[in-house]
């Protein structure tokens, strides 16, 4: 109900008492389920984040750090087809409307760590070394520039995308 009633009013001008009334349900119980309009654009976040550090604990030992981060990312971010439109609609939400724009930046700075933990343990380093601090960061910029051309490209393939972004950190930018 509330991501219908974003696209055909704005995340903005969408309130709480919209949503809920939409959904014929009263907005003490809207906020049992979610904190805040903003969690219900994100979902389960940190039930997802525990899904990420699953996939990255799970990675092959063998595999370099850049090839296990890239499987990892590419399983995190597979969706049924038929959630695709959803997830592309969740996105553009949250990529380009500014108040979650401005919440993203918590919730991607747990996404980062994540990485950054998994990218200290393969190197033997600290969390708060500044080569794990880089690696969060760089494969973030990565993975949401792809997800930024995949917003406008209708056809392009996700998993395809994210794959490229990240395998390209193995090779830098050399050669452009």
């Amino acid at each position: 109900m509330g991501f219908e009633l974003f696209a055909r009013q704005g995340f903005e001008r969408t309130t709480v008492d919209d949503i809920a009334s939409a959904a014929d349900i009263g907005r003490r119980t809207f906020f049992r389920y979610f904190a805040s309009k903003n969690d219900l654009v994100w979902g389960d976040f940190e039930e997802q984040l525990v899904r990420l550090d699953g996939l990255l604990a799970s990675a092959d030992p063998a595999a370099s750090m850049v090839d296990a981060l890239r499987y990892a990312i590419v399983e995190f971010n597979q969706f049924d087809p038929a959630e695709v439109p959803w997830h592309r609609q969740r996105m553009e939400l949250i990529l380009r409307v500014p108040t979650l724009q401005a919440d993203s930046t918590l919730r991607y700075a747990s996404w980062r760590a994540a990485i950054t933990r998994f990218a200290a343990t393969r190197m033997g380093l600290s969390p708060s070394d500044m080569l794990p601090r880089q690696v969060g960061h760089v494969v973030l910029a990565s993975c949401l520039a792809a997800y930024e051309h995949w917003l406008t490209e209708p056809d392009a393939s996700l998993s395809r995308l994210l794959d490229e972004a990240v395998r390209q950190l193995t090779v830098g930018f050399c050669g452009y």
